[in-house]
Parts: structure tokens; C-alpha cells; sequence
């Protein structure tokens, strides 16, 4: 199986304790860009071991902060932050 697909079923069946070993396989692979891409994975390995066992999602947060920001685009020179505060409060999700 290429390392590729690996790192892809280790993300979907959740499995970040195999992480380190996909690392260390990367690592003696002839493609600089996976050998790259495990470097830059080794300086956060907590983090991202994290992301992958835990259930946890910043999603929601993100969504919010993209729905202000769109409201806040299409409002640019147009009105005051009262209008903006009215228009994200009572916007309907």
C-alpha cells in the first residue's frame, strides 16, 4: 500500500498511534516531498496525534467567524457596526 493511502486510513479510522511509524516510513521514502511533509509533521506530533484520536472540532467556530466575515464584506462602506450587530444577531442561520 503507498504511504499516501496509508496516512489516509490512519486519519479516517482514527488511529494516531500508528503515527509515528507512518513518520519513520516517510522518512526512508525516495520522495522528498513526503520526507518533507513528515518533518513538518514531527514539530507538532502532539497536536496532530490529538486531531486524529479526538472527536473535537474547531467547525463550528470557523463557520461563525466565516459568516461574520461574509456579512462584513458585503456591508464594507455601507453602514455603522449597529447595523452590522443587528444583521449578524437576527441573521438567520
Amino acid at each position: 500500500m503507498s504511504l499516501v493511502k496509508k496516512f489516509r486510513e490512519l486519519i479516517e479510522t482514527k488511529t494516531g498511534s500508528e503515527l509515528n511509524a507512518w513518520i519513520a516510513e516517510a522518512n526512508h521514502s525516495l520522495i522528498g516531498e513526503l520526507k518533507s511533509f513528515a518533518a513538518g509533521l514531527l514539530s507538532a506530533i502532539k497536536s496532530i496525534e490529538n486531531a486524529i484520536n479526538l472527536h473535537w472540532s474547531n467547525g463550528p467556530v470557523e463557520g461563525n467567524v466565516n459568516k461574520l466575515k461574509t456579512i462584513k464584506r458585503q456591508m464594507y462602506g455601507r453602514a455603522s457596526f449597529d447595523l452590522l450587530r443587528k444583521r449578524l444577531v437576527l441573521a438567520p442561520d
